[in-house]
């Protein structure tokens, strides 16, 4: 194991900031694309009220606050398993009131807004494991879910839409996700994204009627705890050829829709997870900003990244905040003030 200690202050420091990439091939929707890379924050929500309660505002300030440029928010409605073939709304799902709420208060503080609504399970598994037992039932319902929140985008002035995040289990039906694009851009008429999984991406089966290419960037990238830039940064070098090669066929930019790291010792060797040790490792989490930050922020193929996540709600949190997703108030928040305000 390599354990470099890694500074937070000058250690930190990216060097001379990469400038905006040229906009890529537009989507079969003509969407015009942002041009320059995104740099964004996610922030979930747990509850109806969560996105018009009184930390709404402080969120929203702090995330601008870092250079971020982008917001993204994520109601979630849920089905009780797999095979299920409904979706609800629970008492965990963002109110639309509230999601209006807080995408007015990110327009104020100059973000642009990414709205990628979710489909969680109440049975705890992943949501890659829907396989639902009457496919045309739950497309019918998928597609009155998420052409709600595509009309709520376009009213309340997204400037992106995500038509799916992580169905692993269903993403290779293109004839169906054709049909829901359609429904979604008769709603709304900016670009639009699917966010595919890290090992989903090479199977999804409609790439070619969207704007851009999503991935939710949660590859390993050591197989033992690691503070060492330079070798999370070369771990990436295949990735990035790979991703390189697949965004040239498909004519499509790629958008990290989520990447992360939470803050526990191991955490690169298993981004994707919560739960990795009890171990503290604010250390490992901002050398993992940093490397991708560096591997990816000149290449003009890559539109940039949603850094997932930007904190929990108070209560709300399973993973206390010393242990969590955040970079808020850790040396990764740094890490990003220096890549996206040069300080």
């Amino acid at each position: 194991m390599t354990a470099t200690a890694l500074a937070v202050t000058a250690g930190c420091m990216p060097g001379p900031l990469s400038p905006p990439a040229a906009e890529g091939p537009l989507g079969k929707g003509g969407a015009q694309a942002v041009r320059a890379q995104q740099r964004g924050f996610a922030l979930p929500s747990w509850s109806a009220g969560d996105y018009a309660g009184p930390e709404a505002a402080a969120y929203v300030k702090a995330i601008a606050d870092t250079g971020a440029r982008w917001l993204q928010l994520n109601p979630t409605w849920y089905q009780q398993s797999p095979h299920d073939d409904a979706l609800r709304t629970t008492g965990e799902t963002a109110s639309d009131n509230s999601v209006r709420h807080i995408i007015r208060l990110a327009r104020a503080a100059g973000l642009k807004v990414l709205l990628k609504p979710h489909v969680d399970l109440l049975d705890g598994q992943d949501r890659a494991t829907i396989r639902p037992a009457d496919p045309g039932r739950w497309f019918a319902a998928y597609t009155r879910f998420i052409v709600h929140y595509a009309e709520l985008a376009r009213e309340s002035g997204a400037a992106e839409f995500a038509v799916g995040t992580e169905l692993a289990g269903v993403s290779g039906e293109r004839a169906e996700w054709l049909a829901v694009i359609k429904a979604v851009r008769a709603r709304f008429d900016g670009p639009l994204v699917y966010a595919a999984n890290y090992d989903e991406y090479p199977n999804v089966r409609f790439w070619d009627a969207l704007d851009l290419i999503g991935v939710d960037a949660y590859w390993p990238l050591a197989q033992v705890p690691t503070t060492d830039r330079a070798a999370l940064r070369r771990a990436w070098e295949p990735i990035a050829a790979e991703l390189a090669a697949f965004s040239a066929a498909r004519h499509r930019r790629i958008l990290f829709t989520e990447a992360g790291y939470v803050s526990q010792q191991g955490a690169t060797t298993r981004p994707y997870s919560w739960t990795i040790s009890e171990v503290r490792g604010d250390e490992e989490q901002a050398a993992a900003y940093h490397a991708l930050l560096e591997g990816f922020s000149g290449r003009t193929w890559w539109a940039g990244v949603h850094w997932w996540m930007w904190d929990d709600w108070p209560g709300a949190g399973e993973t206390p905040h010393a242990l969590a997703y955040s970079p808020h108030h850790k040396p990764a928040e740094q890490v990003v003030r220096r890549w996206w305000r040069g300080r």
